[in-house]
């Protein structure tokens, strides 16, 4: 048993529908579960209907909603044809009518609360694996449809929620793996329900994290996501063009490389995968035959001590300084206790005896943070800055890879250096204007030869 995750881009079309059948057909013996995210940027779209429900402007939000209802059947029926017609007008009547009632429920309250938030977000998955299963059985596959809600279990933290993964793993088993003996089984990524049947979502990368969660509870021999790339690649194609694929990388590289801007694979999705030891692998659904990234659990050894170099734009430094600090105890504590009162996650850390330097990339409570942190220290704030982050499990037993980082950005101001507590980075914040260059000049001294076995040459 396999499982295949399609992301928003893999679905978006009547097009892309066609090649993710394909896709799933030609690996059929194989007992896919697919896993769909919304077509598209349905979910942006079904969150601004319910902003202009809480508005006040329910007219403008059914007009969105019936908008969406449009694309979705423009787009499916030329799929399944006359003889399903049918099928796909009552599919969409019964979504689309209990949209209609979660953004009247959000008029009424005035705000889109978490749990209203979620609801209302969760229809593009539900809506996605309805049609593609539909898609799939107009197209000749066997195909069934499984509602995520009654699979995946959770606990109640509405946006953000967790699964409560023993439920959530023995409905896996006893409900999916049996239907898999007969057919392709397709589930909407990213939602779940609470014990009581509320609906809830897994947040950011919620359809990965899903994808993992339903591989190992059907014990997968491999966690396929598709997405519009080849894989994983050793620098980010947006910022610098010229990045080579990586064949195969650990879980912790991979995992690094995501919390550190990489935006093929969240740390998160990870997890259950690494926990069952199922190799997870990152494939092109524009380009089928390329075999993608392979992320496995074991160290992957390379002569190349950097496997890849991601990027983080938009930062901001906050340097704190106190003399009156000097040796004393719990000033560290004071500190990070400011940035989790306001719920701030921090990203990189450098420290002296008197200072400490740190790096946020949310900064909507950064005024009442500094505000905070001048009761006890000078605190200068720097934004428009940028984390360059280089991974590798050899980073730590390779000598020289501190002057070859100087080396390669003489002609850049390096801001801060920090080795993470894995050991498996080295990032330095630099000017949001000096962040191409950077890359560019870290990528020629890393990567102009490259090991074979895990670098695509």
């Amino acid at each position: 048993m396999i499982v295949m995750k399609f992301g928003g881009t893999s679905v978006e079309s009547a097009a892309a529908i066609r090649r993710v059948a394909g896709i799933v057909q030609a690996r059929e013996g194989r007992r896919p579960l697919v896993i769909v995210s919304a077509m598209g940027k349905t979910t942006n779209r079904l969150l601004a209907a319910a902003d202009k429900a809480a508005a006040g402007n329910l007219e403008d939000a059914s007009r969105d909603a019936e908008e969406l209802e449009a694309f979705h059947r423009r787009e499916l029926e030329s799929i399944v044809g006359p003889a399903r017609r049918g099928e796909l007008d009552a599919l969409l009547e019964r979504e689309f009518s209990q949209l209609d009632q979660t953004l009247a429920a959000v008029a009424e309250a005035g705000s889109v609360t978490p749990r209203l938030w979620d609801e209302t977000a969760g229809y593009g998955e539900r809506l996605s694996s309805a049609l593609v299963t539909l898609a799939l059985q107009s197209l000749g596959l066997r195909a069934m449809h499984v509602d995520a809600r009654q699979i995946l279990v959770t606990d109640a933290r509405h946006t953000q929620a967790l699964p409560l993964y023993g439920r959530t793993y023995a409905r896996f088993h006893e409900r999916v793996a049996p239907l898999l003996q007969d057919g392709v089984v397709v589930m909407g990524g990213f939602i779940g329900a609470t014990l009581d049947g509320i609906a809830t979502t897994l947040g950011r990368g919620g359809s990965d994290f899903s994808a993992a969660i339903a591989g190992a509870g059907i014990g997968a021999e491999e966690i396929q996501i598709w997405t519009d790339v080849d894989g994983m690649l050793t620098c980010d194609p947006r910022i610098v063009s010229g990045g080579h694929r990586i064949k195969t990388i650990s879980f912790n590289e991979a995992a690094e490389l995501a919390y550190f801007g990489a935006k093929v694979l969240h740390p998160s999705t990870v997890l259950p995968a690494v926990e069952k030891n199922i190799p997870v692998r990152i494939l092109n659904s524009r380009q089928p035959d390329v075999e993608g990234t392979l992320i496995v659990s074991q160290v992957v050894p390379s002569t190349n001590p950097v496997k890849s170099i991601s990027c983080k734009r938009g930062i901001t430094v906050v340097n704190i300084r106190s003399l009156r600090m000097l040796m004393a105890y719990g000033f560290l504590r004071r500190i990070f206790e400011v940035f989790d009162r306001y719920r701030t996650p921090v990203d990189m850390v450098a420290t002296t005896e008197v200072s400490v330097s740190l790096t946020i990339d949310q900064t909507q409570a950064l005024a009442e943070i500094e505000a905070e942190l001048s009761k006890i220290a000078e605190v200068t704030v720097t934004p428009e800055q940028s984390v360059v982050c280089l991974v590798g499990q050899a980073l730590s037993e390779t000598s020289g890879i501190a002057v070859r980082i100087f080396t390669a950005l003489r002609d850049v101001n390096i801001r801060m250096i920090s080795q993470g507590a894995s050991r498996l980075n080295v990032s330095v914040v630099v000017n949001d204007g000096d962040l191409v260059c950077a890359v560019e000049a870290l990528h020629k001294e890393f990567f102009t030869e490259l090991d074979p076995k895990v670098f695509e040459t």
